[in-house]
């Protein structure tokens, strides 16, 4: 634990599944399966992923239909072995060479690399965005300096509300808060039955639909 901290941050299941475009139950599979190298999986305190393995994993289920499950792993621990002993902070992932070459076949999963460090990047900036406060609508996740359920916004944007209508009715967001939103109510999914949406939503606020779309897995 101490080691892979010193390298990289460790996401929780949902947030490793925004990160690497999959769902929260390939995540799950991965820790059971023992699918990443060990230093980049623990269990101390619950599950966690190292933030550097989302390439890895979004490569594992993006090549299945290509690639035998036997080559996707060879690809993984190839490739980290290659770079086990380097920095590895998400930062600075592009630096190294994610080629992997046996006998005919020559794997590249740079690009990998390079949406799960966007993905990573867009899930900080949806965490600096948020706050908790037990002041505020009882816990609820808010944006900052504001008192507009992120949650509930998420909602909204998946369930079809166009942006320009959501934008107009909250002001204080623009369309990044928008993606920002539904990024983090993936990473952090709401537990047990969901408050009614007009019990959260500010005083005088236009509801332009009430459905909930399921998300995580």
């Amino acid at each position: 634990m101490q080691c892979m901290n010193a390298v990289t941050e460790l996401l929780k299941p949902s947030e490793a599944a925004v990160v690497s475009c999959v769902r929260v139950r390939d995540i799950n599979r991965v820790i059971d399966e023992g699918i990443l190298p060990d230093m980049l999986v623990s269990r101390d305190d619950g599950r966690w992923i190292s933030s550097s393995a989302c390439a890895f994993i979004a490569f594992y289920f993006a090549s299945a239909t290509r690639l035998t499950a036997d080559e996707r792993l060879h690809t993984i621990h190839a490739l980290w072995d290659r770079h086990a002993h380097r920095d590895i902070k998400p930062a600075n992932l592009l630096d190294h060479d994610w080629t992997m070459r046996h006998e005919f076949l020559s794997i590249d999963l740079r690009g990998f690399a390079e949406r799960a460090i966007e993905r990573l990047g867009k899930l900080e900036a949806a965490r600096a965005r948020v706050t908790v406060s037990d002041d505020v609508l009882g816990g609820t996740p808010v944006f900052r300096d504001t008192r507009i359920p992120v949650h509930e916004i998420a909602s909204l944007v998946l369930g079809g509300t166009p942006r320009e209508e959501l934008l107009e009715d909250y002001p204080s967001l623009d369309v990044d808060s928008l993606e920002l939103a539904v990024i983090y109510a993936e990473a952090n999914p709401l537990r047990g039955r969901p408050r009614p949406l007009l019990a959260t939503l500010p005083e005088g606020t236009r509801v332009r639909s009430t459905r909930r779309v399921r998300r995580g897995a």
